[in-house]
């Protein structure tokens, strides 16, 4: 989580652009009432990972309802990565990267038990389909945030 709290966006790769993207859009689209898959039907398919749109809506929803705390993601146009999102994208790592006993730990501490097992599918699942699209999640391509004394 703390390789991307309060850092700028652009030190993302592509896929972590692409899915901090879609993650801002799938909670604005639900906040406004819209369908979140037809929101972002158009930008899946645009980067050629429409196959991966199912389960990255299914862990989206699963994180929204069965969550223990309001998720808060930054408005669209934001240039950091806010606190939640720097966690969401911890989870997609560990997803994308087969950590799933560190991946599971940490959803149990956000979402009911119940919700662990299907939410870290789908995030892997997702994770998966996007990789073989060139959209890899959440490595951060900057230089990674050292505190100063």
């Amino acid at each position: 989580m703390y390789d991307f709290v309060d850092r700028p966006v652009e030190c993302l790769g592509n896929g972590g652009r692409f899915l901090l993207w879609a993650m801002r859009g799938w909670i604005h689209s639900t906040g406004r009432g819209s369908c979140a898959p037809a929101a972002l039907t158009r930008g899946f398919a645009g980067v050629g990972a429409l196959i991966a749109l199912p389960d990255f809506h299914l862990a989206m929803a699963l994180l929204n309802r069965e969550a223990r705390q309001c998720l808060n993601l930054a408005p669209m146009a934001c240039v950091q990565i806010a606190e939640d999102e720097a966690l969401l994208a911890s989870l997609w790592r560990h997803a994308a990267l087969g950590r799933d006993a560190t991946l599971r730990a940490t959803l149990a501490l956000i979402v009911d038990e119940d919700a662990v097992a299907p939410t870290a599918q789908a995030l892997t699942t997702a994770a998966e389909r996007l990789a073989k699209v060139g959209l890899a999640p959440f490595e951060p391509s900057c230089e990674t945030h050292k505190e100063s004394k």
